[in-house]
């Protein structure tokens, strides 16, 4: 049986993503944990986070630290929201913080107007930029939910792009890794669709 193991590190909406995930799993074990032993069994491994990203870069204890990073490196793995801005260099939020470094890009704040609202918060349009499994039978400019006030702009990892004022990376992916700055959770039959193609993906 394969085992995803949602990394709880005290931060993120655990419980929906692995109910989301568990709506459309046909044999998986879906499993919430922060023990190294059972990280370390994983088959396929979930990253989310919400909130700031100083917060969740200091819930990460050196030790789980250490261990998630190794294990990402040849492990199936989705990234959620700020779990996807952890994995790239570097933030500009909370006057600086040094991200993960494991895929291409940065994070700066979403420009305000008055029509565009910060946070972006709501439904949008996501373009594909590329191919992808975990983007299988989920229609180009498909609509995903958002909730964020930090957006990577450029990225040689761009998969997918969003608009909103600026145009803006809204999923990213590498090797093992697709990280996505939405919520698939919260984003109806397009969301289960990407959940259940990264149930399916094999490296």
């Amino acid at each position: 049986m394969t085992r995803v193991v949602v990394i709880d590190y005290g931060m993120g909406n655990l419980h929906s993503v692995s109910k989301a995930l568990e709506a459309v799993s046909t044999s998986e074990e879906i499993v919430i944990s922060s023990d190294h032993k059972i990280i370390k069994s994983a088959d396929k491994i979930v990253l989310p986070g919400v909130g700031g990203i100083k917060d969740c870069m200091e819930a990460f204890s050196l030790d789980l630290k250490e261990r998630v990073i190794e294990e990402l490196e040849n492990k199936p793995t989705l990234a959620i929201c700020v779990g996807m801005q952890m994995l790239l260099k570097f933030s500009e939020e909370n006057g600086g913080v040094e991200g993960l470094n494991i895929l291409n890009g940065s994070i700066t704040k979403i420009n305000s107007s008055h029509d565009v609202k910060v946070p972006h918060m709501g439904w949008n349009k996501v373009k594909h930029l590329g191919d992808h499994f975990l983007l299988r039978d989920i229609p180009d400019e498909s609509s995903f939910y958002f909730v964020h006030s930090y957006c990577c702009l450029k990225s040689e990892d761009a998969i997918t792009e969003t608009t909103h004022g600026n145009k803006f990376i809204s999923a990213l992916a590498k090797d093992n890794i697709f990280a996505v700055q939405f919520h698939p959770e919260k984003s109806q039959n397009s969301g289960l669709q990407l959940y259940k193609n990264f149930l399916d993906w094999s490296i």
